[in-house]
């Protein structure tokens, strides 16, 4: 199993032991680096978060200087399913790690991804032992649904955010994942951002951010 060794994080804005984790997981090419700096504009609403975002533990091999959770050889189902469920106990090791140094449950934990960190986040967060405070999606999709019918039993809540001028994942790719998540039993609320490519915008990312406080909040 790969492992994850290395990425960026911001440290609770408190000042004090962080009481919860956001775990962001970059899209294809991209790196840990890029994908911290959605964490500032949330520090207000999460002084006390631990803001994590690792590099996928691949190089691209389209991309020399990004990473990549999987090699993309396509975006048929079976492909897309097959890779995340690969990449997955990396991540979930490292979620592993960072629940127990600093003394956190999964109540404690959202993870936000981005396209191919999306399809991550929903991997892992749909199937760990014990349900994530939150799931944030932005311009991603839900891959490996087959599988998952006998695998939520308590769900946790999905935001799903995602550009109607998305060039590289289609806004299709939204409805279709809401559709599949809502016949799991899953509780998923939508954001869409007119006009918006294959990015975030500031309108979509304060709604991930209050999805995620909301959550906490509840936990």
């Amino acid at each position: 199993m790969s492992r994850i060794v290395n990425g960026a994080s911001l440290q609770p804005r408190s000042g004090a032991a962080p009481k919860n984790i956001v775990l962001l997981l970059h899209g294809f090419g991209s790196s840990g680096s890029d994908m911290i700096s959605l964490a500032p504009p949330w520090q207000d609403a999460l002084p006390d978060t631990l803001f994590l975002a690792p590099h996928a533990p691949q190089r691209c091999s389209m991309m020399g200087t990004g990473y990549q959770w999987w090699g993309l050889s396509g975006f048929a189902p079976s492909a897309l399913a097959a890779g995340a469920a690969a990449a997955a106990p990396a991540i979930d090791a490292f979620i592993d790690r960072k629940l127990a140094q600093y003394d956190l449950s999964e109540a404690d934990l959202a993870l936000v991804g981005f396209s191919q960190g999306t399809m991550m986040a929903l991997q892992i967060g749909l199937r760990r032992p014990r349900p994530v405070a939150a799931i944030v999606g932005y311009s991603g999709m839900l891959a490996g649904a087959a599988d998952l019918g006998h695998r939520v039993s308590t769900p946790p809540p999905v935001l799903l955010v995602h550009g109607t001028a998305d060039p590289v994942v289609p806004i299709a790719a939204l409805h279709l994942s809401e559709s599949q998540l809502t016949r799991l039993g899953v509780e998923v609320k939508t954001h869409i951002s007119y006009g918006v490519g294959h990015s975030v915008d500031p309108v979509g990312l304060r709604a991930g951010r209050d999805f995620v406080a909301d959550a906490f909040a509840r936990s």
